[in-house]
């Protein structure tokens, strides 16, 4: 964590603190309107691509070969060997080579919703964090329905009490663990012997 914030630190000596907006996905969809409200065009068209790229995420850990690979590699890395899987380190190598390509096609899909600053990944790291623990952990189910869980309980407090946005994220997650310490969603783990 602390080479985190200090790479988060070098950025805005090298780029500064100016937010950057990007609003041409807004100006290319537009508004919608609909029984008398109005619906940002480019909200509407992340639905279904999140939805998209959510299933195609368990589908590709559940249910095919690699996914249930990867899903069966211990993470700590040095075990491989001793547990008879000497072939799995490359395996690991190309998931975390990939794993940055994933994460700047999402980050692009949600730039136009909030202004790209630095400093900006601290918050993300909090929500994410949220929706997992939510979720339970290894649980691609439970993070979709912590992240439904925590944006309705944000929209209403946001109309409800503005002041307490927030908050309710941190109730949600303390509800959670008071009645299911493992989540939601928790994935099923081989006992350890």
């Amino acid at each position: 964590m602390p080479v985190f914030l200090i790479l988060e630190d070098v950025t805005k000596l090298i780029w500064g603190v100016n937010p950057i907006y990007a609003t041409q996905p807004y100006e290319l969809f537009g508004n919608l309107e609909f029984a008398g409200l109005y619906y940002v065009g480019y909200d509407l068209v992340l639905i279904p691509i999140s939805a998209v790229i959510g299933f195609a995420i368990w589908f590709g850990l559940n249910r095919t070969v690699i996914g249930k690979i990867v899903l069966a590699v211990d993470p700590q890395r040095g075990n491989e060997r001793q547990h008879g899987r000497a072939g799995q380190p490359r395996l690991c190598d190309r998931i975390c080579i990939r794993r940055p390509a994933c994460r700047s096609r999402r980050r692009a899909l949600t730039a136009p919703k909030i202004s790209m600053q630095p400093g900006l990944s601290s918050d993300v790291i909090i929500l994410s964090f949220a929706i997992v623990v939510i979720g339970g952990l290894g649980s691609v189910e439970g993070a979709a329905v912590g992240a439904i869980l925590v944006g309705l309980a944000r929209a209403a407090s946001v109309h409800l009490m503005p002041q307490a946005e927030l908050f309710m994220i941190y109730l949600i997650m303390a509800a959670v663990l008071m009645f299911r310490p493992e989540g939601l969603f928790k994935r099923e783990t081989a006992r350890r012997i």
